[in-house]
């Protein structure tokens, strides 16, 4: 049976807001982010979901946490879905690592696996326990609907994985995923079809009454 994985980056952080690699570092949310998981949990309501499950960061727990009160759901924390360990870029900022050295910089522009940060988490390994993770979950949901919270880097190496493509290109075939965004996946077995991308869960603004033509129109 086929089973939908709902995959949402969770909310901003403070981190995030002046574009900070986090990874395991555990980074509150901002209030845009309680807000991001707000937004969430009333968008939860209006889709058919049977299961919701984090990260066990803070920012993705309390980001799962309004859609699992809003079902009157528990969160299940999966440890394989922790944020990938950026090593020597935890806490900084691109411009202060090229600042520092450029070419590590560069070559992790260029390939993200070969090129990775020193003393970080190996694309592959985080790629094993990131699909391992969502495809147990398909397993045991089913016929289902998951919501998984987890991380912008995470998500984007799996989402590779899982269809079959490069995962050092992770960053050029997913340039991000949007703080509260939906994508959705179907797994069935070993396939994976990707349904939907960076969707976001809170409506745009109604568009303006039209006014009165201006004159000489």
């Amino acid at each position: 049976m086929t089973s939908r994985l709902l995959l949402v980056r969770h909310g901003e952080t403070a981190w995030h807001a002046e574009n900070r690699y986090a990874g395991v570092t555990d980074v509150a949310l901002t209030p845009r982010g309680l807000a991001q998981g707000a937004a969430l949990g009333t968008w939860a309501v209006r889709h058919r979901v049977d299961a919701v499950t984090s990260s066990p960061l803070t920012r993705a727990r309390l980001t799962a946490a309004p859609a699992a009160a809003a079902l009157d759901l528990t969160v299940e924390v999966q440890e394989g879905l922790r944020e990938v360990d950026f090593g020597w870029g935890e806490g900084r900022t691109v411009q202060e690592m090229a600042e520092e050295d450029p070419e590590a910089v560069r070559r992790f522009r260029e390939d993200a696996d070969a090129g990775a940060f020193p003393g970080s988490e190996p694309v592959a390994d985080a790629a094993a326990r990131a699909t391992t993770t969502l495809r147990d979950l398909a397993h045991r949901h089913r016929g289902g609907t998951v919501l998984v919270v987890a991380h912008n880097t995470l998500l984007r190496i799996a989402l590779c994985d899982l269809l079959g493509l490069p995962l050092g290109r992770y960053r050029h075939t997913f340039p991000r995923l949007d703080n509260g965004a939906v994508t959705e996946i179907e797994i069935h077995g070993t396939r994976t079809a990707l349904r939907s991308l960076n969707v976001p869960t809170t409506l745009p603004p109604p568009a303006p009454a039209p006014g009165p033509t201006p004159a000489g129109d």
